[in-house]
């Protein structure tokens, strides 16, 4: 069954934020910017009544390797996503083995992962961010070669740059079922390169590269709805295959105009990941 054929009767109607391109390459700062310096910048291009559509009857269909993203069932043993240890001692290992049976890649190297949670963001919790509403890939041409050279070893790293390699953000919710500012995420066939815009994230002693993304109704935005613990979005944010047909995957959280009013506010974590494919012979 085509995309174009499906039921789409659990399709929502939602608000976006792009960003409008300019002459000047828009930055983010990841911390608290010097004294009468905005935290970002950028024009926001707000565009309503955008069609998200229900993955749902197509979750089966639906591939890294094509959209750019898919659903997983993927049950796991940590009982709490707040304590690091076991985030790092169970979980990594978990996505680590379905990152593997998802790709066939012949390493994974995860990096990093990032809490949101609107209740302790609000109370100003430190290292707990809120969802982003805007509509961004994590990684850019630039900086998606550059992770690589990130963590692994200068030899490994030129060896690994030779073949093929994505990497691919894990998300889940930590509670369910998740009504409060899902994930969007837009099929990566439907963006072209001019709607890429490279943009500066700045840390304290380094600076990286994301990119915002500009309006193009030929986006295909889809969701999972009412999500639950014991499922996991794969996103596919870079892929060094430069001939793919969707190398970049852009998402970002929306506010669902169907979510009821005591809906549990958003908590969640995705896991960042390098994963190096078989080298072809």
């Amino acid at each position: 069954m085509a995309l174009s054929e499906v039921d789409t009767r659990a399709d929502v109607r939602a608000t976006l934020n792009y960003l409008i391109r300019t002459a000047e390459k828009p930055y983010a700062y990841t911390y608290e910017p010097p004294p009468g310096k905005p935290a970002r910048s950028g024009k926001v291009n707000t565009v309503d009544n955008i069609v998200i559509r229900d993955a749902r009857p197509i979750a089966g269909e639906l591939s890294l390797f094509a959209e750019g993203f898919e659903l997983r069932p993927h049950p796991t043993a940590v009982e709490d996503f707040y304590d690091e240890s076991q985030v790092k001692q169970i979980y990594y290992p978990e996505i680590e083995r379905l990152l593997v049976e998802a790709t066939g890649a012949e390493k994974i190297v995860i990096f990093d992962h990032t809490i949101r949670s609107v209740p302790k963001f609000k109370e100003g919790v430190s290292g707990y961010r809120e969802p982003v509403r805007r509509v961004h890939n994590d990684y850019t041409a630039k900086s998606g070669l550059r992770r690589v050279r990130d963590h692994l070893s200068e030899e490994e790293a030129n060896e690994r740059l030779k073949h093929r390699f994505l990497e691919v953000n894990v998300w889940r919710p930590i509670k369910g079922p998740l009504e409060d500012a899902p994930l969007a995420v837009c099929d990566a066939r439907t963006i072209a390169s001019e709607d890429l815009i490279a943009t500066d994230l700045i840390y304290p002693n380094l600076v990286g590269e994301t990119y915002s993304v500009s309006y193009n109704p030929a986006h295909r935005w889809y969701f999972f709805p009412k999500m639950k613990r014991d499922e996991a979005v794969l996103i596919k944010c870079f892929d060094s295959d430069e001939t793919s047909n969707g190398r970049f995957t852009a998402h970002t959280a929306f506010d669902d105009p169907t979510t009821p009013p005591d809906a549990l506010p958003r908590e969640s974590i995705e896991v960042r990941a390098l994963v190096f494919l078989p080298a072809v012979r």
